[in-house]
């Protein structure tokens, strides 16, 4: 299979909405409530949350493919949290679910945190649902730790978690 990372670009917006939401469909079913989740997989909202992200130049996007059919993608600014102010947020990382652990996440994380790292940020902080226990496997073993820092999104709990670069 050939494998193609690169930054996203307007007109990509079906492709990261769709990838989005059938990542969430799959990876969230058993975490976030139905109604919750019916709405954040709406493919018009999704798409139109990205069609803005790409016009108004905010943020980084990538978007892998595999053998020219898009896969997985990932989005990473500047945090978002007041107290984190100074370090980059890894926003999004989300693979199609008929590929997933083969290792393309894997190779989209090192390209994004090349990327940060290379942007000048010491530090690359993310969230994610304390029940998502295969993300939070798959960030460990990329070198990010749990910190302290817990909220509630969308009617569940999540935990911060942080890698130094």
């Amino acid at each position: 299979m050939r494998v193609f990372i690169r930054k996203v670009q307007p007109g990509d917006e079906a492709a990261l909405a769709y990838i989005q939401t059938q990542s969430w469909k799959s990876a969230f079913s058993d975490i976030l409530d139905k109604d919750t989740l019916n709405r954040c997989t709406d493919i018009n909202r999704t798409t139109n949350m990205y069609k803005k992200l790409l016009e108004e130049n905010i943020g980084n996007g990538y978007i892998l493919t595999l053998d020219d059919r898009p896969h997985c993608i990932a989005w990473w600014d500047a945090a978002r949290d007041p107290g984190q102010k100074g370090k980059a947020e890894l926003i999004c990382i989300h693979s199609l679910p008929n590929n997933r652990q083969k290792g393309y996440g894997s190779m989209m994380m090192d390209r994004v945190l090349e990327d940060i790292k290379t942007s000048g940020y010491p530090e690359v902080v993310l969230w994610v649902f304390c029940d998502n226990i295969r993300a939070r496997k798959f960030y460990e073993a990329k070198g990010f730790y749990a910190t302290e820092l817990l909220k509630q999104e969308l009617g569940a709990q999540e935990i911060c978690y942080s890698k130094t670069l």
